[in-house]
Parts: structure tokens; C-alpha cells; sequence
């Protein structure tokens, strides 16, 4: 057991930080209910010392302390940031318990909290991805006008993804209208999502009136980050056939939206096109390309551009969009790397997503970050090449800036695992647990009752050992496992375990 090292004046911050260093958030609660007692002088928990606690219980599915933290809090009544509350309501809704995080949103007035913006975006945004869509209407309703909601635009942007999902995009419509009486503007997020439920729908004439009304809201300037926007329309109407008309707007785009300059305009001419999909895929490439050189060259249209394209799986297309940016004197970031390598793994082109780390990267003097690294690593795992991916990990290590995080470790147990390679996963998380990076109940449950089919007992067993230190409960398989892998076992083993009974269970 490590021995706690007080303080001679304990401060939040140094209460905080001692918490943070706990193994088990049922100690680090012990802890924190102990602070006022042991030292007599402390002034009492603040918001911070509190959202540390209450992170740790909520990362360790801890509902129920968790819940107890927060009514102490409200107690208190000490100062609390919004983003405790979003972290919270998020954590329910892992947790199966969306009617809690509702709860706790509408008694938030009951707190000293002066902003619910995060809070309620995330309640939202929950709500929706559980279906619970005239809840969600709802409570937009009865909180949207409140002084505490700070920002409407997010939820509204929300409820109109969520119309245009249902095949609604004439409501969708109506929420865009309305938005000014809301006390807030549409934004490029705004267009994007009605431009895609009114191409999704067949409603070609609304979505062009839409597009022009950017002419004079969002794209005054010139934006080249507004082609993600005129893209979804001029695909549509290839897609529906309308070639000759895709042209025409192309020129009022160049022109209007983009403010091109005039060697822009001529690349692409009104004309017979063939009928086939190929002849319209490549009329849409043709749109795509001449949208890039029309473009105002800027980092920030860039990257829009290109990730947009990534996104979309179209990895050709988002290399001109490099090509054309360095041409312009833009080198691209690791962002726009990312989502290359995620385009490429999705498309299962291992070896290429692999050089864009080992050699484009290094030749455009971009170091890769860790979300690059983790991209790569998850796109591995997926296609069974854990192994490789492991590779990874030590190939980070060299990069004094790219540190491996939580997501890293745990892609790669995860991958291990699928694969069935549990004791170099039992060595992943091993090295985890060392960088104070604590894996879920689930994962302890996977990796011992592998370890236990492939007849490492020990290392069960001292797996097991770690996961109760952090006072998490095995399911009933894992002992299942344990117990017919002891059968067949060492005595030392059966000591252990009688052990781990008699003190912990």
C-alpha cells in the first residue's frame, strides 16, 4: 500500500493533486472526505478540488459516489465551471442513465453556476443520440431563452441535423429562419447541414436559393472555407444529372461566392457530357478542382477543403488539395495529416497511410503528433495487425513531443485482444498502469480470462490483484475462468487467490 505524503498546509491545489496520484477513486474519496478532518486549518474543497474528484469517480464508473460528490458540492455552494457539469451528463448517458443527467441539468439552478451553454449542448446532443427526439425539442424549448444559455447557434445546428436525419429539412428550414429571432446568425456549420438535407431530399431548387443567400451572409469575403458548402450542391446536381446547370452555378460561385480571379472562370465549359456515372464522376472532379484554384489561398480554406475531402473517403481529390496548398507556399498540419492516414485506413491502404507518418510527413518537416499516431494505431488494430501497431508505441517514444496517451494504450489492448495476443497485451497494460493511465472494469475482464485460455495464471492472477487494489468488482466469468484455470495450476497460484478472498473479497 503507498503511503500518502501530506503537506504541512494542505492547499486545493495540493489536495487535488494528491487525489490525481490515487489508484483507487474509493481511496481518492476517502481522501477527499478526510482533508477537513485531518487538517483543521483547511479552508474546504473548492470547484476545482471537486471537478478532480468527480472526474475520477465518473472515469471509474462510480455513479453513485459520484452522485454524493455533487450533492456535497451543491452544499457547499462553491463556484462550479460548466464543463464539470457537460463531463457529468456525459458520463451518465455511458452510463444508461440519460433520466440523471436530465435531473442534474434541470437543477442546475441550484448551484452557483452561471453559464449552462456546454451543459446544455451536451445534454442535446445526448438526448439525440439516444432517440429522444421531442425530449430533446422539449427542453429546447423551456431553456433556450434563458439567460444561462449563453449560445443558441450549437443547439440549433443540432436540431436541424437531427430534422434533416428524419427527412424533415422543410422544419429544418423554418429553425434556419428563425435563428435571427433566437439572437444569433447561421453559421458555415448551419448551411452545411441544411445544404445536405435539402440535396438528400431531391429539393434542388431550395438548395440553390440557399446557396445564394451565402453569397451575401457568410461569403462577403471570399472564403474558400465555404466550398465544403457549394461542394454538396454541385455533387447533387451531377448526381441528379444536372450537369449543365452545376456549370452555370460554378460560375456564379467562382464569381460571387469565391471571388475568383477571371483565369478562373474558363477551366470548365457548359456542354454535352456523357450520361454515364463515370462521365459524372469526373465532371464532379472537374467542379472540385476548379473550386481549389478558384479558392482565396489561406491556411484555414485549405484545410477545410481538404479535410472535407478526407472525410468523404475522396483521398485523390484531398491530395490536390495538398498539392495545390504547397504550390501557394501552405504546408499542411498535422490535423489535415490525420484525417489523410484516416481516410487511407478506412480504405484499408495500410501501407500508404503508414508513409504518410514515415516519409510525407518528414519531408514537409511536420513532426506527427499523438492523434496522428493514434489514428494509425486504431486503423491497424481494426485490420488484425496489432502487432504492427505495437511497433507504434515505441516509435513515439522517440519523439520528445509526442507523448502516448490513454487512447493509445488502450487502442492497443483493445486490438490485442481482438487478435488474441493477450500476454503482449497484458505487456501494453502493464506499461499502462505504469504511466498512471488506469484501464476500464471491461478490459481487466477481457485480459484475464484470456490470460487464463492461454495458461498464464500468474499474470492473471496479479491482474486480478491490481484490479480489486482499485476496488473494481470481476464479473463472474473471470473468476469462473481463474478458478478452472487454478485446477490445473501451480499452488503458489491457489495462495494468491486465497489471498485476494480473504483481505479484499
Amino acid at each position: 500500500m503507498s503511503v500518502i505524503r501530506w503537506p504541512r498546509v494542505l492547499t486545493p491545489t495540493l489536495l487535488s493533486q494528491i487525489l490525481k496520484k490515487q489508484k483507487s477513486p474509493v481511496k481518492a474519496l476517502r481522501l477527499f472526505d478526510q482533508a477537513k478532518e485531518r487538517f483543521p486549518s483547511y479552508n474546504g474543497h473548492n470547484g476545482s478540488v471537486y471537478a478532480t474528484m468527480i472526474s475520477i469517480l465518473g472515469k471509474s464508473n462510480h455513479i453513485l459516489e459520484m452522485k454524493h460528490v455533487i450533492e456535497k458540492m451543491k452544499e457547499d455552494s462553491c463556484e462550479c465551471k460548466d464543463t464539470v457539469f457537460a463531463s457529468v451528463i456525459s458520463t451518465f448517458s455511458r452510463a444508461g442513465r440519460l433520466d440523471d443527467a436530465i435531473s442534474l441539468f434541470k437543477s442546475l439552478h441550484e448551484f452557483n453556476c452561471v453559464d449552462w451553454t456546454l451543459s446544455f449542448d451536451t445534454l442535446l446532443q445526448e438526448m439525440v443520440k439516444e432517440s429522444e427526439f421531442e425530449a430533446a425539442c422539449h427542453l429546447f424549448r423551456k431553456y433556450c431563452y434563458g439567460w444561462e444559455v449563453s449560445s443558441r447557434i450549437r443547439a440549433l445546428n443540432l436540431l436541424m441535423k437531427v430534422l434533416c436525419q428524419v427527412k424533415r429539412s422543410d422544419l429544418a428550414s423554418h429553425v434556419f429562419q428563425e435563428m435571427n429571432y433566437q439572437g444569433c446568425y447561421p453559421d458555415r456549420d448551419s448551411y452545411r447541414i441544411l445544404m445536405k438535407g435539402f440535396c438528400l431530399e431531391g429539393k434542388l431548387d431550395e438548395a440553390t436559393h440557399l446557396l445564394y443567400s451565402m453569397f451575401w451572409r457568410i461569403s462577403q469575403k471570399g472564403s474558400g472555407e465555404d466550398i465544403v458548402v457549394y461542394r454538396i450542391l454541385l455533387d447533387a446536381l451531377c448526381d441528379a444529372g444536372e450537369v449543365d446547370e452545376a456549370v452555370e452555378i460554378l460560375g456564379k460561385i467562382l464569381r460571387k461566392g469565391l471571388k475568383a480571379p477571371k483565369r478562373c472562370y474558363h477551366h470548365i465549359e457548359a456542354g454535352h457530357w456523357e450520361g454515364t456515372s463515370e462521365g459524372r464522376e469526373r465532371v464532379k472532379r472537374l467542379l472540385t478542382e476548379t473550386l481549389i484554384r478558384g479558392a482565396i489561398p489561406s491556411l484555414d480554406s485549405y484545410t477545410a477543403m481538404a479535410t472535407d475531402l478526407f472525410e468523404e473517403g475522396k483521398v485523390v481529390e484531398g491530395e490536390q488539395v495538398l498539392l495545390a496548398m504547397r504550390r501557394k507556399g501552405f504546408e499542411p498540419t498535422p490535423f489535415i495529416y490525420s484525417a489523410k492516414v484516416k481516410a487511407l485506413c478506412k480504405a484499408r491502404k495500410l501501407e500508404e497511410a503508414v508513409s504518410v507518418i514515415n516519409k510525407e510527413m518528414m519531408e514537409g518537416h511536420c513532426l506527427p503528433t499523438v492523434a496522428v499516431y493514434n489514428v494509425l494505431i486504431k486503423g491497424l488494430c481494426n485490420e488484425g495487425k496489432s502487432i504492427e501497431a505495437v511497433g507504434y508505441l515505441k516509435e513515439m517514444s522517440k519523439h520528445v513531443s509526442c507523448v502516448a496517451n490513454k487512447e493509445t494504450y488502450q487502442t492497443l489492448v483493445d486490438g490485442l485482444c481482438g487478435d488474441g495476443r493477450f500476454v503482449e497485451a497484458s505487456q501494453v497494460m502493464e506499461e499502462m498502469v505504469i504511466k498512471s493511465f488506469f484501464p476500464g472494469v471491461e478490459t481487466y475482464n477481457v485480459v484475464i480470462k484470456g490470460l487464463c485460455a492461454m495458461n498464464q495464471r500468474y499474470e492473471a492472477v496479479m491482474w486480478l490483484e491490481e484490479m480489486v487494489s482499485q476496488d473494481m468488482v470481476p464479473e463472474s466469468s473471470v473468476w469462473y475462468a481463474l478458478a478452472e484455470s487454478v485446477c490445473f495450476g501451480a499452488v503458489d497460484v491457489v495462495e494468491v487467490l486465497e489471498h485476494l478472498v480473504s483481505s479484499k473479497c
